[in-house]
């Protein structure tokens, strides 16, 4: 499996005969990095309706023909639209060919681009191939990280780091030893003035806790 960051929250996880893709927001991004007609597209995954997060999520559903999982209305406004998409709500582990699922709570707010409610925001945790990666969405620091880690233990964890929207660095540093996890890949921070982040510093702050911040730059992967 490879681990792309495209950028903000986004991510490509390329995996046998498919590729997953995590919050697609690459039109109008001006971080992202990622030639969506060189990487088949089997599956998206939507943490919450908000615009850098939905992105291009519908079109690709259309031209690729890839299901949209998401929490129940979100998936309705992108059957609405046009998209293949299937509704799930949190708790349950959701089976696919390369692994599994489970849609977790997350503390934020989530509207699609005309303003209906879109569902509770949500944090995804994959397991691929007995690896574990929980992508966090935006979300601040709450104590269901806690639950996570206690009962999930994932491997890597795609954090919010920009503050403003979500958790800043010092909550991040928590809510990884709160996880668990060993690895740490920053998200959503830099793309726009207000929310830059100092990620040297939130590196060293996780060194010291013995956690490893994997700093990807936008179209950098990762294998694993």
């Amino acid at each position: 499996m490879e681990i792309t960051y495209i950028g903000h929250s986004a991510f490509y996880l390329k995996i046998i005969n498919g590729g997953i893709l995590i919050d697609p927001f690459i039109t109008g991004n001006p971080s992202a990095k990622f030639d969506i007609n060189s990487n088949k597209v089997t599956d998206i995954f939507l943490t919450h309706g908000h615009g850098d997060h939905l992105g291009d999520a519908i079109p690709l559903s259309k031209t690729t023909k890839a299901e949209i999982t998401a929490i129940f209305e979100l998936a309705n406004y992108c059957t609405e639209k046009g998209a293949y998409s299937k509704g799930v709500n949190f708790g349950g582990k959701i089976q696919y060919n390369w692994g599994s699922a489970r849609f977790l709570p997350a503390f934020h707010s989530s509207t699609v681009p005309d303003g209906r409610y879109a569902g509770m925001p949500a944090s995804i945790l994959f397991d691929i191939n007995g690896t574990k990666i929980y992508h966090a969405g935006d979300t601040c620091l709450n104590s269901e990280m806690k639950v996570c880690g206690e009962l999930y233990k994932p491997d890597i964890a795609m954090l919010p780091v920009g503050s403003f929207y979500t958790m800043n660095t010092e909550d991040a540093v928590t809510a990884a030893k709160w996880l668990g996890t060993k690895k740490v890949i920053p998200m959503h921070y830099n793309t726009f003035p207000a929310i830059n982040a100092d990620i040297e510093k939130f590196k060293n702050e996780l060194q010291q806790n013995n956690i490893e911040c994997i700093d990807l730059k936008p179209g950098e992967s990762l294998s694993v």
